[in-house]
């Protein structure tokens, strides 16, 4: 889509801090960072949410997670060996749950201990 941000950064059309990316992902630093790490993790095909690119390619969606595992790991986020010192995945889905560039990503969250509830 080329009024995507996100599609437009995959392409390079719009210069992003890329920090991981295969054949089908794509992980870049946010540019407004709510945590010392975060990182948004796409598919470089569009597709608007979850539930959409669950349905058009699971696998895909699988691809996503390990690409923000792979991610958390190169940040220091946690060790081959255990989940030390941790990382937190959220995924806004649609505009009443705070989702504002409609192609689905994964924010990697983490550097500091993030508690519960999040805030």
């Amino acid at each position: 889509m080329s009024d995507c941000l996100f599609c437009r950064m995959v392409t390079g059309e719009i210069p992003a801090d890329v920090v991981h990316e295969t054949g089908r992902t794509f992980a870049f630093r946010d540019i407004n960072p709510q945590a010392p790490t975060h990182v948004l993790v796409i598919p470089k095909d569009h597709h608007a949410t979850a539930g959409l690119l669950v349905g058009a390619d699971p696998q895909l969606l699988g691809e996503v997670v390990a690409a923000a595992h792979a991610v958390a790991m190169q940040e220091g986020l946690v060790t081959a060996d255990g989940p030390e010192p941790g990382y937190r995945l959220v995924a806004n889905t649609g505009p009443a749950a705070g989702q504002t560039v409609h192609h689905v990503h994964l924010h990697v969250l983490g550097g500091r201990d993030l508690g519960w509830p999040p805030g």
